[in-house]
């Protein structure tokens, strides 16, 4: 080194002030003075990937317990997906500074804090800068696949549904939905003389729903025109209990006449009215099974009067029109021959929702378009869906 010039002298020695400067700045080495020669410089010094990856995590722990986050700031205009890939990435920093790290000295460096701690700072970084929860995001971001049946779910799954059987009709919602577009103009026999119609409903509650079940009780076996006419001979006289009870059965008979089984539903009327004025002070019962013990009065009459009279659905009131387009288009499993087991059937499987319009649409559909004889299935809508077209 004597031999060497001045100015190669003085290059050396600030080559090797440099080299000292960086070295001991680098605690990872710990180099001693012996150890500084012209091959230790500072490109060697910074190549050291493992000692910048330590002390790049330290300084960035240091920023979360200062309460400065720049991975915070830089954070917020981030995906939700792109958010769980960097906390992914600090777990793996975390993870790798959580490991004792030894230098070439002997020496170790012991992680300042544990990975549980740091996820925490980082918690309470993403809190100060309002970063919506990592975990929410992605559970709000996941779709689940839809299985075919709930794609394929019908809308009557989410009515009010009491139903005993899971059996279901097919296409019963078009079939409905058409037979409400073809009764939107309400012009049937029964939209104009039914039962709740023809009833005086300016009269006394209790004289109005002793009205409703008289109307009921002529209705049957009888057209619509010839019950309206009826009770509005029965109004005029002064249709209550205590005028009826002091009626003879001549003149009622002459103001229901020409009513179906008139003399019957006289006999009926009169013992009906007796009863109501001993039992039910004169007012009707409150329930099906006290209905239908009333004479002449049976099921589909009952669950009518609880609708119309004390506006309670009970049941489904099945009458001659009812049973006959519920079998044309296939709403029972099986033919049914009688209307009480027609109601049965469609009471364990059609949703509770749809029973207090199913008698009057189907009622007036029967009496303009499904008729007995003839049906006018050329003006149905559900003629390419209902079986009995078919």
């Amino acid at each position: 080194m004597m031999n060497l010039s001045k100015s190669s002298r003085s290059k050396y020695f600030t080559r090797l002030a440099v080299s000292r400067q960086t070295c001991l700045s680098h605690p990872c080495q710990l180099l001693s003075t012996d150890n500084l020669c012209e091959n230790v410089s500072v490109e060697a010094c910074s190549k050291n990937k493992k000692f910048k990856k330590v002390q790049t995590m330290e300084a960035n722990i240091q920023d979360h317990e200062s309460g400065s986050c720049p991975l915070a700031d830089n954070i917020q205009g981030l995906s939700s997906s792109n958010l769980a890939l960097s906390v992914k990435r600090s777990s793996k920093c975390a993870e790798s500074a959580s490991k004792e790290t030894f230098t070439s000295a002997g020496n170790v460096i012991k992680p300042k804090v544990s990975i549980a701690e740091s996820f925490q700072s980082v918690e309470k970084s993403s809190k100060a800068y309002d970063i919506p929860n990592v975990e929410s995001s992605i559970k709000f971001d996941y779709k689940p696949e839809l299985q075919s049946e709930e794609v394929l779910k019908p809308d009557y799954q989410n009515d009010v549904c009491e139903s005993k059987s899971s059996w279901r009709p097919y296409q019963w919602l078009e079939q409905l939905s058409n037979i409400r577009e073809m009764r939107k103009s309400r012009d049937a026999p029964v939209d104009t003389m039914g039962c709740d119609v023809i009833s005086d409903s300016k009269a006394p509650p209790k004289d109005y729903r002793y009205q409703v079940l008289l109307s009921l009780m002529l209705s049957s076996q009888t057209k619509d025109q010839v019950t309206s006419a009826a009770m509005g001979r029965l109004r005029e006289h002064g249709c209550n209990v205590s005028n009826i009870l002091s009626t003879s059965d001549d003149v009622l008979g002459q103001l229901i006449y020409p009513a179906g089984f008139w003399k019957k539903k006289v006999k009926y009327i009169k013992q009906t009215s007796e009863i109501l004025a001993n039992k039910y002070g004169g007012d009707i019962p409150n329930s099906v099974e006290d209905l239908c013990s009333l004479p002449g009065v049976g099921p589909k009459m009952a669950h009518l009067v609880m609708k119309c009279a004390w506006n309670t659905v009970t049941g489904i009131g099945v009458d001659t029109h009812v049973h006959r387009i519920t079998n044309r288009l296939g709403w029972v499993q099986k033919p049914t021959k009688q209307p009480e087991d027609t109601r049965k059937e469609l009471e364990d499987w059609l949703p509770r929702s749809y029973w207090s319009e199913v008698n009057h649409l189907l009622v007036g559909f029967g009496q303009q378009i499904c008729l007995p004889v003839r049906p006018k299935c050329d003006q149905c809508l559900n003629q390419s869906i209902c079986p009995f077209k078919k």
